[in-house]
């Protein structure tokens, strides 16, 4: 028999753990149905707001990160904003989306100014569309700072914590809060979350940055009139930074819901963010890189990881390598014991060296 993909999560029965992450592969009723019909086991939408008509996009709005070799996409970053859409047109959508495919997990992402009237009206309406949960965006690095709106207010855990607290005052479906890694303490903004009573924590959103300098015309990328703002970094770079974010959320807050983000390409990747304590992943540069058809690539990469590991159920690894997370001073503690118990099971000091040279050896020629 073969394992099974299917979780449920906060109540949510998602076929497969895999979820099309809020943002431009989201960005209408249409393309939202076809990721259904493709086969993921979940959506979240564009993000929203009451009022779409102070989001006015630029072009272009997304730049590359190539491989020096490969020309291989590495790292993506995007100046996009929330959806740009009438709210009423999103309502309209929701609804007829749930109508049309009620047994699939739809998530609606919010994001709202610093008012409590704005997020428990946009609760309450969207929540009347039939949508399977909330994602709180505490956490676009860019576009509406000035509107106290995304990072800026997930950068302070304390008003995670009150807007978290609104909007489960009128929400009867889970609320996940999604974070931002652009912050020290990676666990500070989802205790005030949780404290709030979210249901789960999305991790992590885009990390600020700046794809780089045109040197021919000395101007930053991407290039908008000779000018630029800091972006949001994804892809595949920057999977070794959700992963850590990831672990140290589940470490300090065992058996809660993650939804892990952050570089997964493949079916492999996400398996990572499964041992590390994530219960669904989320692909959103990956599926506009290599389309929304990749979904069955992905699903059988993991289903034939769980295979050669002989998992049934992805119950059976989620957390999995957590246990092996420990300070450096239990490192050198541990080493030291195993080299004194090689010594004592008689192994000669020219042998240890030799391992230790095979060792070195093998890590210069991944290099």
């Amino acid at each position: 028999m073969a394992p099974s993909l299917k979780v449920t999560v906060n109540g949510m029965e998602f076929d497969n753990p895999f979820v099309l992450g809020s943002g431009p592969p989201g960005t209408n009723a249409r393309v939202i149905a076809k990721s259904f019909e493709l086969g993921w086991g979940g959506m979240i939408c564009k993000t929203i707001s009451l009022d779409a008509s102070k989001v006015i996009n630029t072009n272009p709005r997304y730049g590359k990160l190539r491989a020096r070799e490969s020309n291989e996409v590495v790292g993506f970053e995007n100046i996009d904003l929330i959806s740009d859409r009438p709210f009423d047109t999103w309502i309209d959508e929701l609804t007829q989306l749930k109508k049309n495919f009620p047994k699939k997990i739809l998530v609606a992402s919010i994001m709202e100014e610093y008012r409590k009237e704005a997020w428990i009206e946009i609760t309450k309406r969207v929540q009347a569309t039939g949508v399977d949960g909330f994602e709180l965006n505490f956490s676009c690095p860019h576009g509406l700072p000035e509107r106290k709106m995304g990072a800026a207010m997930g950068e302070n855990p304390a008003i995670v914590e009150e807007v978290t607290g609104w909007v489960k005052e009128v929400s009867t479906i889970p609320v996940w809060a999604k974070m931002t890694p652009n912050t020290g303490d990676v666990t500070a903004a989802p205790r005030g979350a949780l404290k709030a009573g979210a249901d789960g924590i999305a991790a992590i959103n885009t990390i600020s940055s700046i794809i780089g300098i045109d040197l021919k015309t000395l101007r930053p990328m991407p290039s908008v009139e000779g000018h630029a703002i800091t972006g949001g970094y994804s892809g595949q770079a920057v999977r070794p930074i959700a992963l850590r974010h990831v672990m140290e959320i589940a470490r300090a807050f065992p058996g809660v819901a993650i939804s892990g983000i952050g570089g997964i390409e493949t079916g492999f990747d996400a398996a990572q963010f499964f041992l590390l304590g994530s219960s669904t992943v989320q692909i959103c540069t990956g599926a506009m890189l290599q389309g929304y058809e990749m979904i069955a690539k992905v699903k059988e990469e993991l289903t034939q990881f769980m295979v050669d590991h002989k998992f049934e159920d992805l119950r059976d690894f989620i957390g999995k390598s957590l246990p092996y997370f420990t300070t450096h001073a239990d490192l050198v503690a541990k080493q030291k014991a195993a080299k004194a118990a090689r010594v004592g099971a008689g192994k000669d000091n020219e042998t240890w060296k030799g391992e230790i040279s095979k060792e070195t050896d093998s890590l210069t020629a991944t290099k």
